[in-house]
């Protein structure tokens, strides 16, 4: 099985990176940093096509596990995760693009988060969680690691 690691945070090698390199080597597990990826809001209008998103996300579709993680910013995502995810609106948007879409429907994902609380926010899960299954995704696991306060580093 085929596993890749999408993650996001504002410091490239912090926590999360962390995290990440813990987990990557159990998974045999391939690394994106979606910061690097210019991912523009989702559009109605469907006017942000040339930036990185399509392109990553069909590069996502070879994977056969897919772990989202991010760290816990104010109960939520990091805003680059979130405008991932609401740009898979498109993909349901255009009959052309469904058939990609329905490739999801064979995966599975996991959560992997991190922050200075000992379990991820309800909430902060449910985003991802119900997204994903609502694509028709299953979910393997839900992983978090708690990290110390870094104060005003």
């Amino acid at each position: 099985m085929k596993s890749v690691i999408l993650y996001s945070s504002s410091k490239k090698h912090g926590n999360t990176a962390h995290s990440v390199q813990k987990l990557a080597p159990k998974l045999q597990a391939d690394c994106i940093y979606l910061d690097d990826y210019e991912i523009n809001d989702y559009c109605y209008n469907h006017t942000n096509s040339d930036d990185g998103f399509r392109t990553l996300f069909r590069h996502l579709l070879n994977y056969d596990h897919i772990v989202f993680a991010s760290p816990v910013y104010w109960y939520a995502t990091t805003p680059r995760m979130k405008a991932f995810f609401d740009r898979i609106t498109e993909f349901m948007d255009d009959e052309a693009l469904q058939p990609e879409l329905r490739k999801l429907r064979n995966k599975e994902f996991s959560i992997l988060s991190n922050s200075i609380k000992q379990a991820a926010p309800e909430c902060f899960v449910e985003v991802f969680q119900r997204t994903c299954e609502y694509l028709g995704m299953t979910c393997r696991s839900q992983i978090h690691h708690q990290y110390p306060y870094e104060g005003d580093k």
